[in-house]
């Protein structure tokens, strides 16, 4: 019996092993592909545009810059684990818009970040600079609405918007521009 289980083990390991190989290409194909879109619906381009960008690592944190300002992807805990947020800020660092690429966050509840702080809702982001505005909950003595019932998720998608930001001031020089040095990039990739 041990011998029988211990194939079936073995086989059922090697099954998903080939699977996980096989499909590895695709999966990382449909992720830069939803990064694209990602990057654009952030910047407030129209999807079916043709919008170039450069990348750029710093750290922690992914740049993506086009003439339109700056998207940057950070990442931070959440209730339910990591929480990567990509947010797009125009020159000045207010906020053009964001989305979601991860989340392990609690269904109804704190999956409710890919809406909450979207233009016209409750917890609306989008127009402020984090810079002049307090990117906090409102519970915390912020500017920010909670979501109900999930202050954790808030908490942790406006520290990562925060971050975002600091990282862009960072990046960026006295007269506007950023320092980061061009990789390359086109939503062609």
């Amino acid at each position: 019996m041990v011998v029988v289980l211990t194939l079936i083990t073995i086989v059922a390991g090697a099954a998903l092993a080939a699977v996980n190989y096989a499909t590895s290409a695709q999966i990382e194909k449909i992720k830069a592909e939803n990064l694209a879109k990602g990057i654009k619906q952030v910047m407030g381009v129209d999807q079916s545009a043709d919008f170039k960008y450069t990348t750029e690592e710093a750290g922690d944190y992914t740049l993506y810059q086009s003439d339109l300002g700056t998207a940057i992807q950070s990442t931070t805990n959440g209730f339910g684990g990591a929480l990567k947020v990509l947010v797009g800020f125009d020159k000045e660092g207010t906020v053009l818009g964001y989305t979601i690429l991860e989340h392990a966050e609690t269904p109804g509840l704190g999956a409710k970040a890919s809406e909450w702080f979207q233009k016209g809702q409750k917890g609306d982001i989008t127009g402020k600079n984090p810079g002049q505005a307090n990117f906090t909950v409102s519970k915390d003595g912020g500017d920010i609405d909670a979501i109900t019932a999930s202050t954790i998720t808030s908490r942790a998608f406006l520290l990562a918007v925060q971050n975002a930001y600091d990282e862009l001031k960072k990046q960026q020089g006295t007269d506007g521009t950023t320092a980061a040095t061009e990789k390359g990039g086109t939503d062609n990739e």
